[in-house]
């Protein structure tokens, strides 16, 4: 069993949440629940939580201030937010598991069977590290991004990435170091999730970043050299984008 705690200032939402844990995540024993992150931060430390469920917007402060007071944490957290693209995008970025309000039922019991998968994983504080440097970066792009591959989460900074190459519904990343990543997410995720000022996919199998072309060669679709050496082809009917890039 999980021992688990519920972190919410809306007492409905924490009934409902307790409710659908009860009734569908048989793994889950909810041991306590809090409405500010004062009485949370006290309650975390007297509980010793497996995992933590946490809204992002409480009194007294958020979600990230109460992982500053926290850090480092030995349990797996699940947010619980509204929708607000830039905080999704830094979760994504840092591979966070989020569930938006109202929770969905499915959703709900894939972020329990991934916690349990991660209570005893030391890569959390990692993830939440890059999570707040990206979240206080006050910048619209995104600093840092987190990789899943097999064997554990690789941390690189996107401006390292060079290019992302499809393989089935994996990804090869490209970038300055390491040098060749194979992330467990497919390259349509990669193409939502990069910056488009800075990524372009030109192939069905390729995104680039644009600022790490040497050269680009005309023809029905074209071709363009990486400064890693690399050639890959400009789909024809994905040219127009791609040239658009550059005004």
């Amino acid at each position: 069993m999980m021992r688990t705690l519920l972190i919410d200032d809306e007492p409905k939402n924490t009934r409902i949440l307790r409710k659908l844990l009860e009734d569908f995540c048989p793994k889950v024993q909810v041991v306590g629940d809090a409405a500010d992150i004062n009485t949370a931060y006290t309650l975390i430390r007297e509980t010793k939580p497996d995992l933590v469920f946490l809204d992002i917007e409480m009194p007294y402060g958020n979600a990230f201030d109460l992982l500053d007071k926290l850090m480092p944490v030995d349990f797996a957290i699940v947010f619980i937010t509204a929708f607000d693209d830039y905080t999704l995008k830094a979760f994504k970025y840092s591979a966070i598991d989020y569930l938006l309000k109202p929770v969905d039922i499915e959703e709900l019991k894939t972020a329990v069977n991934k916690a349990a998968d991660r209570v005893n994983n030391r890569s959390i504080n990692q993830q939440l590290g890059n999570l707040l440097e990206n979240l206080k970066s006050n910048q619209v792009q995104l600093q840092k991004i987190a990789v899943p591959s097999a064997d554990g989460i690789v941390f690189m900074n996107v401006d390292q990435i060079i290019r992302c190459e499809a393989s089935g519904s994996y990804t090869i990343i490209y970038s300055d170091g390491p040098l060749k990543t194979m992330a467990s997410k497919s390259i349509k995720e990669y193409e939502d999730m990069l910056p488009p000022g800075i990524f372009c996919r030109i192939h069905n199998s390729h995104i680039i970043n644009l600022n790490r072309i040497k050269k680009y060669h005309k023809g029905r679709g074209g071709y363009v050299v990486m400064d890693d050496g690399t050639s890959i082809e400009v789909a024809s009917r994905r040219k127009d984008d791609f040239l658009a890039k550059f005004g």
